[in-house]
């Protein structure tokens, strides 16, 4: 059993759902995986664990799926968790998850958690996209955002506002996509806009205004947006990916292609995730690239493992960072 660091007063709450006072630790225990429910309105939400000294590395999980700490062994956690309605996905695919604030922590350790609200100066990450970004509820199907927040510390709030299903066409048309993101802009947040894959029957001409407009609109707020080509498909003929790998759509139109004459025609910030995803699926080979997909599990190649959406977030967030849009005191 590992040791239980305490410190002010402790709530006895078990791990059952809960309510958190802002400021006031609560202890959390049970059998891996500990789960941590707490009843809080949206928001953003410092968090700090203290766990025992003596332990292996945790991982620590937030709301749906989304990894805050990967394989830590320090006695202390701090991280900053987005909690919105739905919990998921932002399109309702999936439910509307639980509500208030869930963790769930990796090993059978005593946790002593203390959850107050962010400060209304807490930097903002929102990422715009589709199924291969969101927050995917169920395994094994994971989106490269779920992975994200581990790469950074307290301070920073990731806040995942994509969905299954979404181009550029209904994330503009639906009013739980871009009418709910936008009003929530503010100057220094930075926004990170993935959609071609569900952009199956949009033309050149389209898909340019649309990012165009979003684009526009995320300027108009004072944020910063950054566009991100959209990751490619396990689609081979021999050792190369094909044009549906490369999210060539059903019209021809190179949507990756478009989208960087997009940002160069209006000065945006680019993150090439087709080329990089490209190197790395073609550098693997038809075989060994399944392990990034779903390939094995459910016959699928468009959306990523556990391990793709990390590999695919690790290059996301290397790239990010040379953009020096983010302070580095926020990266981990």
């Amino acid at each position: 059993m590992l040791r239980l660091l305490t410190a002010g007063v402790v709530l006895a709450l078990g791990a059952q759902p809960m309510t958190a006072t802002a400021g006031v630790p609560s202890e959390c225990t049970g059998e891996a995986p500990v789960t941590c429910t707490y009843d809080v309105p949206p928001g953003d939400y410092n968090v700090t664990v203290v766990l025992g000294r003596e332990r292996e590395p945790v991982e620590v999980l937030a709301e749906a799926r989304r990894l805050m700490v990967s394989g830590s062994s320090s006695p202390v956690l701090h991280v900053t968790v987005n909690v919105r309605d739905p919990e998921g996905q932002q399109n309702g695919f999936g439910g509307p998850g639980t509500p208030g604030l869930t963790l769930r922590f990796s090993g059978a350790a005593p946790l002593n958690v203390v959850v107050t609200r962010a400060p209304v100066s807490t930097r903002r990450l929102f990422l715009a996209g589709d199924s291969t970004v969101t927050d995917q509820e169920t395994a094994p199907y994971t989106g490269w955002g779920q992975r994200l927040p581990s790469r950074f510390g307290q301070g920073l709030s990731v806040t995942n506002h994509s969905g299954s299903g979404e181009s550029t066409v209904s994330f503009l048309a639906e009013p739980a996509m871009w009418a709910a993101l936008r009003p929530q802009l503010r100057p220094r947040d930075v926004v990170l806009v993935q959609f071609g894959h569900n952009d199956k029957q949009t033309t050149a001409t389209q898909y340019r205004a649309n990012l165009t407009e979003i684009v526009a609109g995320i300027r108009s707020t004072g944020a910063t947006p950054v566009l991100v080509t959209p990751i490619v498909r396990r689609w081979f003929t021999g050792t190369k990916l094909n044009s549906t790998g490369l999210i060539v759509n059903g019209l021809g139109v190179d949507l990756p292609a478009e989208m960087r004459s997009v940002a160069a025609a209006e000065h945006v910030a680019l993150i090439d995730l087709t080329a990089r995803t490209q190197a790395v699926v073609e550098a693997l080979g038809p075989e060994a690239a399944k392990a990034l997909y779903l390939t094995r599990e459910k016959r699928d190649d468009t959306h990523t493992s556990e391990y793709g959406a990390t590999v695919y977030a690790d290059l996301v967030a290397t790239d990010l960072a040379a953009l020096n849009l983010i302070d580095e005191r926020y990266w981990n």
